[in-house]
């Protein structure tokens, strides 16, 4: 049985890129190759994809150091 969430937490692209301060939700596929958690739901080409809000969080803090050392989250 799969792993239960509550949908709450579940964030689309639209979200996601909000949270990552991108103009718009397509850049998020930009992300996948830099370290992006994978989206826990993913239906394949041309269908939402959903991400647990707590797995970009997370992301996002672990590269909070970089900020620091003068690398934005885009020059990732």
């Amino acid at each position: 049985m799969g792993k239960k969430v509550d949908v709450d937490d579940l964030v689309d692209a639209r979200e996601v890129a909000e949270m990552l301060g991108l103009s718009s939700p397509r850049a998020v596929a930009v992300y996948a190759s830099r370290g992006l958690p994978d989206p826990i739901i993913d239906r394949g080409r041309n269908t939402a994809k959903l991400w647990l809000r707590q797995d970009i969080e997370r992301w996002l803090r672990d590269r909070s150091s970089s900020k620091s050392s003068g690398v934005k989250i885009t020059d990732l």
